[in-house]
């Protein structure tokens, strides 16, 4: 999801600074008998961009989970969320997934 999200920004020519954006992921695994299973996983993202570019940027967000192909593989067997937290010029928000 990250390398599609990156390419979702660099589509739609959105300046940001890859030096600086990041992506961490939380997993729920859960036993089943002897075997266990990734029940879900949440991607946190940290991405810097232009205050002029935050609503393109925001419509990436919402859009890149149906570009990644890994997503669109597992969406139906695990539980896939992503948050994000931007800085927009010397504004931090939070955006997540619905």
């Amino acid at each position: 999801m990250y390398g599609t999200l990156a390419g979702a920004l660099a589509g739609r020519k959105i300046p940001f600074d890859r030096t600086t954006f990041t992506a961490t992921v939380d997993g729920r695994i859960v036993g089943i008998g002897k075997t266990i299973k990734i029940e879900s996983m949440t991607v946190h993202y940290r991405l810097s961009v232009p205050p002029e570019a935050r609503e393109a940027a925001e419509r990436a967000l919402a859009a890149h989970p149906q570009g990644c192909p890994a997503h669109e593989s597992v969406k139906g067997a695990i539980a896939v969320a992503w948050d994000a937290t931007m800085t927009v010029g010397d504004q931090t928000i939070t955006v997540r997934s619905s």
